[in-house]
């Protein structure tokens, strides 16, 4: 457990120590290796970025579409009313048919909080996608320029 919270710091070092051995070598060729590490690494880390606000908003949208179904059971809520009334913190006895009202709109509320919930992660994963996405363009179009 110990050495896997180390191993980013180990990945550093050995990244450190490659770009001194490459940089000690040659001054030019140093340069020109470091300039094209940061431009791929920097293609990599917004590819990612992209890619995961795509998959977030994949998973929104199925919850959007489909919203999560964990639901507390009608008997369950009619025990925890019954037990509101044992413990005195409601006076007023309802009927079957009100119980059933108040639970399908309990329910219908949960519903409607999960689809509010998609809608947002949506929003903020599309800021996964448009932050980055230039930033991508951008520096793909530089490394091909350099290419040539």
């Amino acid at each position: 457990m110990f050495l896997i919270s180390l191993l980013p710091i180990i990945m550093i070092a050995v990244f450190i120590i490659f770009l001194i051995v490459v940089l000690s070598k040659s001054k030019e060729g140093g340069e020109s290796l470091v300039r094209h590490l940061y431009v791929y690494l920097v293609l990599f880390a917004t590819l990612m970025m992209v890619i995961g606000g795509g998959i977030s908003i994949f998973m929104a949208t199925a919850d959007l579409v489909n919203p999560p179904s964990y639901y507390q059971t009608y008997s369950d809520f009619k025990i925890m009313r019954q037990s509101e009334k044992i413990e005195g913190k409601q006076a007023v006895t309802l009927t079957e048919e009100q119980l059933r009202a108040e639970y399908e709109q309990l329910m219908e509320d949960e519903r409607e909080r999960q689809k509010e919930n998609a809608k947002n992660q949506m929003i903020k994963s599309l800021g996964f996608i448009l932050i980055p996405l230039p930033i991508f363009l951008y520096f793909n179009k530089w490394r091909r320029k350099s290419i040539e």
